[in-house]
């Protein structure tokens, strides 16, 4: 088995987890979102071709936190 060891160039430059969420947390207030409306209600009526196979939905039916 060969093993390639990591360049000490690269080691030197990695962050760690703790700085990457300091970082992001710095620059977080910098991200502005636009707001854009909210979408509007569809009738279930027009809702069709949504095909769940019978596994599924018998899966979601048995959790407690999203079915019966």
């Amino acid at each position: 088995m060969t093993t390639y060891p990591a360049s000490r160039e690269r080691h030197e430059s990695e962050m760690s987890l703790t700085q990457l969420c300091g970082d992001s947390a710095r620059m977080a207030p910098h991200w502005v979102t636009p707001v854009s409306p909210a979408p509007a209600p569809v009738s279930p009526a027009l809702i069709h071709g949504v095909v769940v196979p019978a596994a599924s939905a018998r899966l979601i039916d048995a959790t407690a936190e999203y079915g019966g």
